[in-house]
């Protein structure tokens, strides 16, 4: 499991691989002392995604968003009996799902917990997750290194993706690691002082 591991701490590991014509960055957490994982976009190379999901133990899928290149492989891992979990949202953009993620709540992985937290502008469902007691954000397509995600597709909206990331992202620790869902990571401390310039860029 070495090659896809990417962070770790007592007993939790993030797994990673990159898929797609995009460049998808398809993530796993994993609770190392129950074995219970899950994966976060089922993007691209279902193959690829199946096999990941059984070496690392994962029980279910979260999508951070709808758009077209993060569900690609949702039929073929529900097929397999994972269940893929969407916002409400965002219900519609995907082909099919089996629960609806709210905001403000709590997903527990083995004894790790991942705390969501709505993120709309890039898309009006939009979710990041927090993992709780690490420094750790999945922000999907939501904050990037150098700014916001697009927001110039349907259902994108400026003002509100900068609103989502100043008041729900930018209040976490300046020590935070987000893991975003194409490139590189950062972190918030990183990204913060930056607000004020995207917003007079207008991307």
């Amino acid at each position: 499991m070495a090659d896809t591991l990417i962070w770790d701490a007592t007993g939790v590991e993030i797994h990673q691989v990159v898929v797609g014509p995009v460049d998808n960055n398809v993530l796993v957490l994993r609770c190392t002392e129950t074995g219970d994982a899950v994966l976060l976009d089922a993007a691209n190379e279902h193959e690829r995604l199946l096999e990941l999901c059984e070496r690392l133990g994962v029980r279910r899928v979260l999508e951070t968003h709808g758009h077209w290149d993060h569900i690609q492989a949702v039929p073929q891992l529900r097929d397999a009996g994972y269940s893929v979990g969407v916002t409400a949202q965002d219900a519609g953009m995907l082909p099919s799902y089996d629960e609806v993620i709210e905001d403000d709540s709590v997903i527990d992985v083995g004894r790790l917990r991942l705390h969501t937290i709505h993120t709309p502008g890039h898309t009006p469902g939009s979710m990041c997750f927090l993992l709780e007691g690490h420094p750790i954000l999945f922000s999907g397509d939501t904050l990037f290194p150098g700014g916001p995600g697009n927001t110039s597709y349907e259902g994108g909206d400026f003002p509100t993706i900068i609103e989502s990331v100043d008041r729900r992202l930018f209040t976490l620790p300046a020590d935070t690691i987000v893991l975003p869902g194409h490139g590189d990571r950062t972190t918030i401390g990183t990204e913060r002082p930056h607000l004020q310039e995207w917003v007079d860029r207008g991307w």
